[in-house]
């Protein structure tokens, strides 16, 4: 009940605000039709029901305002999408985008089409363009109308090598007009290719001493089973082998752990002399192994940086580990810390330096990818996971630190890790 009450309130403002608006027209009006009933000897009840009809269509019929602002509602109900045109669509989209006609020829390609495929101009033939056999398949296809849209894989080779997802499809209904849309999964394409390659090389590691250990289980069992020199000597190699496999096991765990944690700076400082100390003590029977000697280079003062004291523990470990692998020619290893001024901003630079083979100039950029491996010659045979390098990188990256390598043939090798001192 308060309800039409309340609209009938309304009403009757709204009436009186559009007599109120309307009163000096009204009363020309019906001045009018008085003057119009005198002259022309109407009957008394003409001008009365001419003022009433008056009066009814100021009330009702919008005013020229109210038409304005009933066109401005109907417009925001709308939306401004019908204003947009065509060409502004398809500039907004990302991916490169063509549109072409029954003939096949280009109406209009967005700046990201241009931009990779070159020069699109309209009026240009868009087979001559993408002469590909799986292309000029599709543009045939939906030019006949056998499908209304189809997607296919498309590799452009020039001027680098990218894989495509093109969808072909027709604009509407009857409008003669197509589109190509290329949505680039070079970077997909790029991580399937790594993550099939890293299962083949963890098979692969994997195999290896495990066809090891069964072949002189096999061999314990029959021709060596009453051999006790034999059996010690078999028993150590497939000790060896296990621990290889275990070794393995840990560094691919450690390699899943460090991508699954998110990217945060640590909070905390580690004394980076403390920790390269800790670790040149660890490897102290592997040195001592190789004949190597150990040298320290450490600048005086504190020498502390932001990090996770056990990770930045792993990276030193694995870089001396490399050290005295392939450095044993050279007799000595020199680890040294220092500060630096020479990057973007100040760091303290700690550096594991051989003096074995060395790596080639065009194996530095890929040693720290996942069981990538460079054949040097050495007095013996190194074994390693092929992951210690990748390891020592993803560390380093979420300490926003970086690792560079410089190396010489037959000079040996440095592996320096820069850490921000904030």
């Amino acid at each position: 009940m308060s309800d039409v009450n309340g609209q009938r309130q309304n009403w009757g403002r709204l009436a009186l605000a559009r007599l109120r608006a309307c009163r000096w027209l009204l009363a020309v009006a019906a001045i009018a039709v008085i003057a119009a009933s005198a002259f022309a000897d109407l009957s008394a009840f003409v001008a009365p029901l001419a003022i009433i009809a008056l009066v009814a269509a100021a009330v009702v019929l919008p005013q020229p305002a109210e038409r304005l602002a009933m066109d401005g509602a109907a417009f925001a109900e709308a939306g401004p999408l019908p204003q947009l045109s065509a060409e502004n669509l398809a500039a907004a989209v990302t991916d490169p985008l063509i549109v072409f006609d029954r003939t096949a020829t280009i109406i209009h390609a967005n700046a990201a089409a241009s931009s990779i495929f070159g020069n699109l101009a309209a009026g240009m033939s868009l087979p001559l363009k993408f002469r590909a056999p799986e292309m000029q398949v599709l543009i045939d296809e939906i030019l006949a109308g056998s499908v209304w849209s189809r997607t296919i894989d498309h590799i452009d080779k020039l001027p680098v090598e990218r894989v495509y997802r093109v969808s072909a499809s027709a604009i509407g209904h009857g409008t003669g007009l197509y589109v190509l849309v290329f949505k680039d999964q070079s970077e997909a394409r790029r991580i399937d290719r790594m993550r099939a390659d890293f299962i083949a090389n963890a098979s692969h590691e994997m195999r290896t001493p495990l066809a090891s250990i069964a072949g002189f289980i096999e061999t314990l069992r029959g021709p060596a089973r009453n051999d006790p020199a034999a059996r010690e000597q078999f028993l150590q190699i497939m000790q060896n082998q296990t621990k290889r496999m275990a070794r393995l096991i840990d560094d691919l765990l450690s390699l899943s752990r460090l991508e699954m944690k998110p990217f945060l700076r640590p909070g905390t400082r580690v004394d980076l002399r403390e920790v390269v100390e800790s670790v040149i003590d660890s490897l102290a029977p592997l040195a001592k192994d190789g004949a190597l000697a150990v040298e320290r280079d450490f600048a005086e003062g504190p020498l502390e940086a932001p990090g996770d004291r056990d990770e930045l523990y792993q990276v030193f470990e694995n870089l001396l580990e490399n050290a005295c692998k392939y450095g044993q020619a050279g007799g000595r290893v020199i680890v040294s810390i220092a500060r630096s001024d020479k990057g973007p901003e100040p760091s303290i630079d700690v550096t594991m330096r051989d003096f074995g083979p060395g790596i080639a100039e065009e194996h530095i950029p890929r040693v720290t990818e996942r069981f990538y491996r460079v054949e040097v010659e050495t007095t013996r045979p190194q074994k390693g996971t092929g992951l210690g390098l990748s390891i020592v990188k993803h560390i380093l990256t979420r300490h926003n630190a970086r690792l560079s390598i410089e190396s010489e043939l037959g000079k040996g090798a440095a592996f320096t890790v820069h850490l921000p001192t904030n």
